[in-house]
C-alpha cells in the first residue's frame, strides 16, 4: 500500500500554516514503508499531479472549520463518491482547496482510493505569519493523530482487516 502525507495550506495566513507546520516537524520521523510524506503548502496542482504516481491513500493534513474550539484535531475520512460528483476543478496553481485538489486529480485521470483529512480546528486564518497559540500547542497532537493513522493503515496491510 502506497501512501502520501501532505501538509497544506498558507504560511502567510495565519492557522492556514497547520499543515505545514505539522509536515515539517514530521520530517524527522521515521515512517513506515511505503508512505511518502511532502509539504504542498498552496502548491495544490503539484499535490495532484504527485497523487497520479499511484497512491492507495492520501492523509491530508490541514487547517479546517469545524465549528469546535481553536485548536481541536479531528480525523475526517472524505467521502470520495462525493469529491468526484461535485467536480471541482477549479484549476489555479496556488489556491486549491482539497476538494479542488482531489477534484483536479479526478479530471486529469487519477484517483485515491482512500483520503483521511488530520484537521485542525484555526483560531484565525487573517494575513499574518504564525500560529495562534491554541493551534500551535495541537501540532504535537496532530502529529501524534497521523502517527496513528499510519499504525492502523500499516497494520491493515499487514493483517489484511479494515481499521
Amino acid at each position: 500500500m502506497k501512501t502520501l502525507v501532505a501538509g497544506i495550506g498558507n504560511i502567510f495566513f495565519g492557522d492556514d500554516a497547520f499543515g505545514v507546520e505539522v509536515a515539517g516537524r514530521l520530517a524527522g520521523r521515521a515512517l513506515p514503508d511505503g508512505v511518502r510524506l511532502g509539504e504542498y503548502g498552496i502548491r495544490g496542482i503539484h499535490l495532484a499531479y504527485e497523487l497520479l504516481e499511484g497512491y492507495d491513500t492520501l492523509v491530508l493534513i490541514d487547517a479546517v472549520p469545524m465549528g469546535q474550539p481553536a485548536g481541536t484535531v479531528a480525523v475526517i475520512e472524505v467521502d470520495m463518491d462525493d469529491v468526484v460528483s461535485a467536480g471541482d476543478v477549479g484549476i489555479d496553481a496556488h489556491t486549491m482547496s482539497p476538494a479542488s485538489v482531489l477534484g483536479t486529480l479526478g479530471h486529469i485521470g487519477g484517483r485515491v482510493e482512500r483520503v483521511l483529512v488530520v484537521g485542525c480546528q484555526p483560531e484565525s486564518v487573517e494575513e499574518r505569519i504564525g500560529l495562534s497559540a491554541p493551534v500551535a500547542a495541537a501540532v504535537e497532537v496532530a502529529i501524534d493523530e497521523v502517527v496513528k493513522v499510519l499504525d492502523v493503515l500499516t497494520s491493515v496491510t499487514t493483517v489484511g482487516k479494515e481499521p
